[in-house]
This record gives C-alpha cells, sequence and structure tokens, in this order.
C-alpha cells in the first residue's frame, strides 16, 4: 500500500477513510472509502475514486472514471469527498 501524499490536505470525513493504489508508473489512484455496512456487498467498504496523483509533477487530476485522469486541479479547489469540480453557472456559484 502506498501513503497520501503530504501536500494532501484534507481529513477524511466521519465514517470514511483514504486508501492510496498505484494505478500507473507515476500515477497514484486516491479512493475514498466507506465503512458503513451494506447488505449489497457483505459488509466490505464501499469505494470510489476521490482523484489521481502524479508523483513527478506532484500535481492533482481529477477524475474522469476510475480508469481516466482528468484534468489538473488545485488540492484547495477540491473536496474531501472528490476532487472533481463542480460545474456551476454563476447564479448557483453565489450560493455555495
Amino acid at each position: 500500500m502506498f501513503e497520501l501524499p503530504p501536500s494532501f490536505t484534507h481529513e477524511p470525513p466521519k465514517g470514511y477513510s483514504y486508501e492510496v493504489k498505484e494505478h500507473k508508473r507515476n500515477l497514484l489512484a486516491i479512493w475514498i472509502c466507506n465503512h458503513n455496512e451494506y447488505v449489497f456487498n457483505s459488509g466490505a467498504p464501499v469505494k470510489c475514486i476521490w482523484g489521481f496523483y502524479n508523483t513527478k509533477k506532484q500535481q492533482y487530476y481529477a477524475p474522469i472514471n476510475h480508469k481516466k485522469c482528468g484534468d489538473e486541479v488545485d488540492i484547495f479547489d477540491t473536496r474531501p469527498y472528490t476532487a472533481m469540480q463542480l460545474n456551476l453557472n454563476p447564479l448557483e456559484a453565489a450560493f455555495v
């Protein structure tokens, strides 16, 4: 197992944890794991991709899906649950 990058500023929400796996040679996949028990998976943690981290460039990327890396993001523009960016119009952005 790999560890979270030192620049990763988020703390996992209550009932969650982060898991880091090698995706490609220089790319780590960061997963968020929900530890609530669900019947459909016999109580195993439910995992969702948080984002990707390039170890050479020391840069974070939003996920397109669990296999594909998306656009570069600033760690301060991400949330504890995901690195995906919100696509808000100006009126919606005013209420966030």
